[in-house]
């Protein structure tokens, strides 16, 4: 079952990384890269390595979307959505990926690989936490926790309303009045 699910996010994830180079949009290009990706994250997890298949989804599905939002909001043309190509020097690009595909592949087949010693680590997560972060591990947490707080307070911040301009002092207009403009109850 595991060489199956191997091969097979193996295969998308390749067919979405053509997408992308085929795709006539930025913003579809960057979803089928958000694919791929997702797809080289299942392979990870796949092999044995859970915690970096789930930072790799994680980390590549809001890396994406910002991309798609950001594009979206501030691209000339509509959404990104405009055709163009995201090839230049064709020729060039092909031989040269060519190239490196067909090496790397023979590589793969032709290097001696070393044979296992011993067995795995019981807890691999942790194995690979401590080989990343080594004694840095706190350091890293508290880092998380204060950029979530400035994103969080940056987003607050920028709004120029609260809760309490939409549905009252105790929360209990109904229907919703929006000063934004627009909206139900206007």
């Amino acid at each position: 079952m595991e060489a199956v699910l191997l091969w097979g996010l193996g295969v998308v994830a390749l067919a979405c990384a053509v997408a992308v180079f085929v795709c006539d949009s930025m913003a579809r290009a960057t979803f089928a890269l958000l694919g791929s990706l997702v797809c080289v994250g299942g392979v990870v997890f796949v092999l044995g390595l859970p915690y970096l298949g789930v930072v790799t989804v994680l980390m590549m599905v809001m890396e994406m979307v910002v991309m798609a939002v950001f594009m979206v909001a501030y691209m000339m043309n509509p959404a990104g959505l405009m055709p163009m190509s995201m090839l230049h020097n064709k020729r060039g690009a092909l031989s040269i990926s060519a190239a490196v595909f067909a090496s790397l592949t023979a590589a793969v087949f032709l290097v001696d690989w070393p044979h296992r010693r011993g067995s795995p680590p019981r807890d691999t997560t942790f194995q690979v936490g401590k080989a990343l972060m080594g004694g840095q591990m706190l350091t890293m947490v508290v880092l998380g926790f204060v950029l979530l707080a400035t994103m969080v307070a940056a987003t607050v911040l920028a709004l120029h309303r609260g809760r309490y301009d939409r549905l009252g002092d105790d929360l209990d207009r109904r229907p919703a009045r929006d000063p934004a403009g627009g909206g139900v109850g206007r």
